[in-house]
């Protein structure tokens, strides 16, 4: 700390040294641990960097072609828009977790089901891919709704070169990732009066403290 060191490294620091001293502590090499007085600096969590209205609207424009892998791609871009939900779970996905007739996705994480709901864009995208595209693409037999070109689900290395792709093809600057557009999901709602409570339910946030973090600079987004 004096010598002018961020939280995060120190943080990291001592992470690394209580690791240490345990396991010392477990090859008996030592009898008492040093580095239980040793507290970590509190660390200020930053609001999250996300797109604009503009260059999400910029962004989901790319993939406009009509080859079955753009379709799938503007598919899966509306969907990870729409939902916000993480690309783990975009990946994920199954056929009959969708259902066009309400107009709602349900998702699966770690701790329960969440049923979303999506906009029409996001229907028209689906049914056009589910239509054209994923029959070119996989057999019926595949139960994941979102396939590579072979017909194989489809990898977060994947999908994170085709965000690279189209953030470059559309110009945008920012180190875009499939998370920044979960943030801009969740700024987005909450800058036009959304909730935090329903925020925090459809994002599948365990603590609201980490649905408040959008609160912030969330007037930077319009």
């Amino acid at each position: 700390e004096k010598q002018g060191m961020s939280t995060a490294t120190v943080s990291r620091n001592i992470a690394s040294i209580k690791a240490f001293c345990l396991y010392l502590l477990k090859q008996g090499i030592i009898k008492d641990d040093p580095s239980d007085m040793l507290k970590p600096p509190k660390i200020e969590k930053k609001a999250p960097m996300v797109l604009t209205v503009e260059e999400v609207n910029l962004l989901l424009e790319q993939p406009n072609g009509t080859t079955p892998k753009e379709v799938r791609d503007k598919a899966m871009l509306e969907m990870l828009y729409a939902t916000g939900i993480r690309v783990s779970e975009l990946i994920s996905l199954k056929v009959k977790d969708v259902n066009l007739s309400m107009n709602f996705v349900q998702c699966h994480d770690n701790n329960k089901d969440r049923v979303i709901p999506f906009t029409n864009e996001t229907k028209e995208a689906l049914e056009n891919y589910l239509k054209h595209a994923r029959p070119a693409m996989c057999k019926d037999e595949q139960e994941i709704l979102f396939t590579n070109c072979q017909g194989a689900p489809m990898t977060r290395q994947g999908f994170w070169k085709i965000i690279k792709y189209y953030s470059a093809k559309a110009g945008i600057e920012k180190d875009i990732t499939p998370h920044t557009i979960r943030h801009s999901f969740a700024m987005h709602m909450v800058s036009e009066g959304t909730d935090l409570k329903s925020v925090q339910e459809i994002l599948g946030h365990a603590d609201i403290s980490t649905t408040q973090l959008y609160v912030k600079n969330c007037s930077d987004v319009q």
